[in-house]
């Protein structure tokens, strides 16, 4: 077996256990604050036996070994239950919210990477200049606030005082684009719908920017710092004593060392994401998943609540295998010490 299949399995097996512990707690924990689901669900006009015949229909009755007995047995053959604040599957509503909320995570990533690791690296080859100061003000403020902040600050803007950009939503009411993967940019792509392509990507601007500007802060600021520590480093120094361009010792020599630490807090911040969209995707009026898991805590929709959280988490663990592989794939020492696994 390959050093990589065998990083792979081991991610694997250690996030199924991490699955599985983050299932039985978000389980208990969701039935045990305060609240009745069936009581919030049907309102206070709704009788006692009608409260009661909901609960009896949401196993609500049962001991929680039994509750989540069942959970597992409905899971395993893909199934998380009715959600009490939509009436329907909560596996449709899944499919219909986690595709928004990817699709911004997605773009504020890129824009994450694209911003954030150049200004690190302009930071730090011009250190102790107005350009380095210039960045590390600007990474300073972008980590200092969060997402939310952001994105009233750009909605005031950019939307209000110059209004250049959408205030809410993914698209135009106009624009009718036929739903095939949930993605508007591959989804008026596959239309050929160049206009509804412009639209939804214009939409996704602000929103994705204001998700994005902590990570691009935390990024230049990592970047640079140990892009610095790197071109202390001997083989920098021959480097430029055999007259390497500096351009070239900055993009071969030294950005590539410095990519590793830089690329895990990357991943942290890319995965963190999926938690931290709700209050931009409430303030952009987004219809994703991370606000659908908000309306669904607020009505204690037991099995919603349990079915995002658990998305949620398979998602982050999955962003940290792809960031492992390429930790490893950018370092060889570490790939090679798998084969002592």
């Amino acid at each position: 077996m390959s050093p990589v299949v065998r990083l792979i399995a081991k991610r694997l097996g250690v996030s199924l256990i991490v699955l599985i512990g983050v299932s039985m707690l978000i389980f208990a924990i969701a039935r045990v604050i305060p609240g009745d689901p069936a009581r919030i669900a049907l309102g206070p006009s709704a009788t006692a036996e009608q409260v009661r015949a909901l609960r009896e229909r949401l196993n609500l009755d049962e001991p929680l070994p039994v509750q989540y007995s069942r959970f597992i047995a409905d899971l395993a053959r893909g199934d998380l239950g009715i959600s009490l604040y939509t009436n329907r599957p909560v596996t449709r509503d899944i499919v219909q919210f986690l595709p928004a909320t990817l699709e911004l995570i997605l773009v504020a990533g890129i824009m994450m990477v694209l911003i954030g690791l150049p200004l690190g690296v302009i930071s730090a080859r011009y250190r102790n200049t107005w350009i380095d100061g210039t960045v590390r003000v600007v990474s300073l403020l972008g980590v200092s606030a969060p997402s939310f902040v952001w994105a009233v600050i750009l909605m005031l803007l950019f939307a209000f005082f110059l209004p250049i950009f959408p205030i809410a939503g993914r698209i135009a009411d106009s624009f009718t684009v036929p739903a095939v993967t949930g993605f508007l940019l591959i989804d008026t792509l596959l239309a050929g719908d160049v206009r509804a392509f412009g639209n939804a990507a214009w939409h996704l601007v602000l929103p994705a920017f204001a998700l994005a500007l902590s990570g691009i802060g935390q990024a230049a600021r990592l970047t640079r710092s140990n892009m610095i520590e790197t071109y202390g480093r001997p083989y920098i120094e021959m480097a430029r004593s055999y007259g390497f361009p500096e351009r070239r010792i900055a993009s071969r020599y030294a950005f590539r060392p410095s990519m590793i630490p830089s690329l895990t807090v990357i991943g942290l911040d890319f995965a963190a994401m999926l938690g931290n969209a709700f209050l931009v995707e409430a303030v952009f009026a987004w219809p994703g998943l991370s606000r659908y898991g908000v309306a669904v805590i607020l009505r204690k929709d037991l099995n919603a609540i349990v079915g995002t959280v658990l998305v949620i988490s398979a998602m982050f663990l999955i962003v940290n295998i792809i960031v492992d592989l390429l930790i490893a794939f950018i370092n060889p020492r570490i790939r090679l010490s798998q084969r002592g696994i």
